[in-house]
């Protein structure tokens, strides 16, 4: 059983007491009771582990190579794979995940995640020749300095890695403030990458509440911020941080909807919803929760969607059965059971789910629900949930459906099923999207991820992802300092 408690933060490269005494309590999803304790981190505590991942980023770690920071990798690979169980376990007694999810989709893709990093930077062009009858340039890509990284519950420790891996790598350092509610497998990452024989300094934990991550997020040492949490801690960071021109990267989330063409295979289809709309019990922000169909297929869809939920089994998480845990707390079952109230006041027709399940009196559980006869201005339609709510609309042909599809605020993720590929590759180009599951099928780790419109700013994962952590710099050449280093790194000649 992992260990849930920890008495101090994690700051220079080891546990160090915190300087307040404040303490965050975790309590189960499922029994409500307490079932760890983290120091929150105060301000100075954020003072003293800026100061520690700055001193690494001027010092120690500023000399190390690509290749020294790719070995840390690999053993850290490895150690994660040694800490799998009980990396998936801590997941789910911390925010609920049903453990087959916590390693499958938490664990398992945090190490898929590692393998496309190992596979692609060797060939990140980090340096290059660029040649031209006017002028010559070396153009290098070089660490931005100190990263705040800010982490959600949902999927914490796959989140955390997916903003270390590229920080890391470019040769940065970082201060992770990992959410209230999950802050134990952060500190699992650091202990594993002192065994990895990351550097004092890389890499500090500082659990917190709000108040303090805002003083993160705006702290004069700090150079960069990445964030993924709501769009509204969004806007604020993206203020602060435009206030002395930090770059950032934000996440923000998503309303994202799946097509149903009329050739789509239905069967197909709607199983691709178990995970594609209620995976993470719905806590997921590139969830599909918008299931838009022809009309003429509306009540055959919503029929298969509703035998899909009645076959996904609710219960204690760490069940292997169990298909849909609690949501994180009872905050977010109120909100949930929220928007349900309101999709119900407004007009939509309630169709399977919508309460609290039966024999789970304990645990902050909420039944997968189905809407159907929803309208756009509806809440349920335009806001992000989080939860295991879906609403299936109708629509009467192609152009509707694109339109219905991006008649939102967000532009996380969106999905098209059809047999047609050249037709689905067609239709997935209307989409104001970051990313577009055809038929189902993921885009993976080496591709950019990443929103448009309020669903967030920048891409993580892929080259692309490792793009936001370092700055470019161009150095003119001579021709003769051209001609000598052609043959030493990637050239580019141009007229």
């Amino acid at each position: 059983m992992p260990k849930l408690t920890y008495s101090d933060v994690f700051i220079g490269g080891e546990l160090v007491a915190a300087d307040s005494s404040e303490e965050l309590v975790l309590t189960s999803p499922v029994t409500e009771e307490e079932i760890g304790r983290v120091p929150s981190a105060s301000t100075t505590d954020v003072d003293r582990a800026v100061a520690a991942a700055k001193q690494a980023f001027h010092g120690e770690w500023r000399g190390t190579t690509l290749d020294d920071r790719l070995a840390i990798i690999r053993r850290l690979r490895d150690l994660i794979v040694e800490n799998r169980e009980e990396l998936s376990v801590a997941i789910t007694r911390q925010m609920g995940c049903p453990i087959t999810q916590s390693r499958a989709i938490q664990t398992d893709n945090t190490l898929r995640a590692i393998d496309a990093y190992l596979d692609f930077v060797p060939d990140y062009p980090f340096r290059t020749l660029r040649r031209s009858s006017t002028a010559n340039a070396l153009v290098t890509r070089e660490p931005v300095g100190v990263v705040a990284a800010v982490s959600p519950w949902n999927m914490p420790l796959a989140i955390n890695v997916q903003k270390l891996l590229p920080a890391v790598i470019a040769g940065c350092t970082m201060v992770l403030k990992p959410s209230p509610e999950t802050p134990v497998d952060a500190f699992m990452l650091a202990e594993l990458l002192v065994q990895a024989g990351l550097p004092a300094g890389v890499f500090n934990v500082v659990p917190a509440e709000r108040d303090t991550s805002a003083y993160l997020v705006g702290h004069p040492d700090v150079d960069k911020v990445t964030f993924t949490g709501s769009p509204a801690a969004g806007r604020a960071i993206a203020a602060r941080c435009g206030e002395d021109l930090r770059r950032v990267t934000l996440e923000l989330g998503g309303k994202s909807a799946a097509i149903l063409l009329p050739d789509a295979d239905l069967d197909q289809a709607v199983e691709a919803m178990r995970m594609g709309s209620f995976r993470n019990s719905g806590q997921v922000c590139s969830l599909k929760t918008r299931v838009l169909v022809h009309r003429d297929q509306h009540d055959e869809v919503v029929e298969r969607m509703v035998g899909l939920v009645e076959s996904m089994p609710v219960g204690d998480p760490i069940d292997e059965a169990t298909q849909i845990g609690p949501m994180v707390s009872r905050r977010q079952r109120d909100v949930v059971e929220g928007y349900i109230a309101a999709g119900s006041q407004e007009g939509a027709r309630l169709v399977v789910g919508g309460g609290r399940p039966r024999g789970l009196d304990r645990g902050y559980f909420v039944e997968p629900t189905i809407f159907t006869g929803a309208t756009p201005d509806m809440r349920i339609v335009r806001e992000e949930i989080f939860g295991p709510v879906v609403s299936v609309l109708a629509y009467e042909d192609e152009d509707e459906a694109v339109a219905m599809a991006n008649n939102s605020a967000y532009g996380l993720n969106g999905s098209v099923f059809t047999a047609d590929l050249d037709h689905g590759l067609a239709v997935a180009g209307r989409l104001q999207t970051g990313t577009v599951e055809l038929n189902g099928s993921g885009s993976g780790y080496y591709a950019p991820m990443g929103g448009v419109k309020t669903s967030g700013l920048g891409r993580e994962n892929g080259p692309e992802g490792l793009d936001a952590y370092l700055e470019l710099k161009s150095v003119g050449l001579s021709v003769a300092a051209a001609e000598r280093l052609a043959g030493s790194v990637d050239t580019h000649t141009y007229r």
